[in-house]
């Protein structure tokens, strides 16, 4: 067995089962190996079936034998954030209130994997109904970064970011409501993309807040990230939101530079709490684009300010009407015996963890007679002012180029008890899930003590393209993309 099969990229694994000089038996023999040493330290994942792993493989390598063409992404392993929905398989969202349902239907970005010859690697740990950023809201256990152990992944994808970090799985799939594929992804120094609203279908992602959510890849370089996109983009009917214009991305467009393309440095937005780390590297990665060809100008996004605030109103509204499913009678946990009222409160009360209950509480707070017009709709006018501002920035340029997070990765149980600095280490992530727009993180550099920093690409509707050109454009100048964590060495 090649022991350099966990260093190769999707793109190469994927060529070598189409060409035969590699089995997808082989790959998937060779990942669940790696994360037998790995995953047990790490927290990744809530569930993990080698057999039915390995059964895949066979039936791809199978279909390859017998002349059959196979998928972009044939015999490639894919983990996924246990909220979106495989038939027959655990989907808990790292919730005891879900503990033991199985999904009578694919999700449809799960329909379009297995399309594409993907080997589904796996439920990724997740904070509990993807609402946290840390990962430590998990029902079941903490994630923790592959880079330090002692310290968080990000969330709510953390289980995916770090799983791909630690070269588990090469490609994970995610879901992002207010930067929950790009908060991992530079916590962990892998690239997340949270694509256009609309433009993956949302059928079978287990619902946090309806107008945020979208699901999204991980993988560790640009082009493995496009791969994966490509997979699972596109108009579906059963999802309402889904856009018709949504389109994939050409792999040979990502190679072709950074001339001519506008960068927009929202400079105001860039103020108090930043770390003075994250803001050199943000310096230098604007300078070294720039000598690549690309054009730095200013840009304001005057009610970015706004955005910490009108998400929290927003989300949780959103999340008391979605959670208000979970009450004992059709599916996951019940608990108590007496009267329907009191089965109802029993069973939320045991089956929801803290953040959970609070942002419920929040929510209905929020959509309460007398407190709607005060607090929701306000909420969404201010939305709406935050979109503007996107569009009058992409007026002048092509991407806007920020942070992801305030600070690096943070230790485990650092915020835990303040729930208002962990809200505020997503200030950068939600203003663009708020517009609807498409955002990518990807690995920029390293702060003096080793922990990865990601910065963020915004873009245009539908232009995911050009955020993963230029990520690409950097990787091409950077070794940041290339390093990995220490424990993946060391499991090689």
């Amino acid at each position: 067995m090649s022991a350099s099969v966990h260093k190769e990229t999707a793109e190469d694994l994927a060529r070598s089962v189409r060409d035969g000089s590699r089995s997808a038996s082989e790959i998937a023999r060779a990942f669940l190996e790696r994360t037998g040493r790995t995953s047990d330290r790490l927290g990744t994942y809530l569930h993990l079936d080698p057999e039915s792993i390995l059964a895949a493989a066979t039936a791809v390598d199978d279909r390859r034998k017998s002349g059959e063409p196979l998928g972009p992404l044939a015999g490639v392993p894919v983990a996924i954030k246990d909220n979106i929905c495989i038939r027959g398989v655990p989907t808990t969202c790292g919730s005891r209130i879900l503990e033991a349902y199985r999904p009578p239907y694919d999700a449809h970005v799960i329909t379009r994997l297995r399309q594409a010859g993907a080997i589904l690697f796996g439920k990724t740990n997740c904070d509990e109904f993807a609402m946290g950023s840390s990962n430590e809201n998990s029902a079941y256990k903490p994630v923790r970064n592959p880079w330090d152990p002692e310290r968080v992944p990000g969330g709510s994808s953390g289980g995916s970011a770090a799983t791909v970090a630690a070269r588990e799985a090469p490609l994970a799939l995610g879901s992002d409501t207010g930067g929950s594929v790009r908060q991992p992804a530079a916590f962990c120094g892998v690239v997340g993309l949270k694509p256009t609203y609309g433009s993956v279908s949302r059928y079978g992602l287990v619902a946090f807040a309806s107008s945020l959510d979208q699901i999204g890849p991980l993988a560790r370089s640009a082009r493995d990230a496009a791969l994966l996109f490509d997979s699972i983009v596109g108009r579906d009917p059963r999802d309402m939101t889904s856009r018709p214009e949504a389109k994939g991305v050409d792999l040979e467009e990502l190679e072709r530079g950074v001339k001519g393309i506008r960068i927009g440095i929202p400079g105001q937005f860039l103020g108090e709490g930043l770390d003075p780390e994250i803001r050199a590297c943000l310096d230098q990665v604007r300078d070294g684009l720039a000598r690549e060809g690309a054009t730095e100008l200013d840009v304001a996004l005057p009610h970015a300010r706004y955005a910490i605030a009108t998400y929290y109103l927003i989300a949780p509204a959103e999340a008391s009407s979605n959670l208000a499913r979970y009450d004992g009678v059709r599916y996951g946990l019940r608990a108590g015996n007496g009267d329907l009222r009191g089965m109802y409160e029993t069973t939320r009360g045991l089956g929801f963890g803290r953040e959970v209950k609070r942002r419920i509480l929040l929510g209905t707070y929020a959509l309460s007679a007398g407190y709607y017009d005060a607090y929701y709709l306000r909420a969404q006018k201010v939305r709406t002012l935050i979109r503007r501002d996107f569009t009058e920035a992409f007026g002048k340029a092509d991407v806007l180029l920020l942070p992801v997070t305030p600070t690096p990765p943070f230790r485990l149980g650092e915020k835990t008890e303040d729930p208002l600095a962990m809200y505020l280490n997503d200030i950068y992530s939600i203003p663009a899930s708020l517009a609807g727009v498409p955002a990518l993180s990807f690995p920029a550099g390293f702060t003096k003590s080793g922990l990865p920093i990601g910065l963020q690409l915004v873009g245009k509707p539908v232009d995911e393209t050009t955020l993963l050109r230029v990520a690409r454009a950097w990787e091409k100048a950077s070794d940041a993309a290339r390093r990995a964590p220490a424990l993946a060495e060391a499991a090689a």
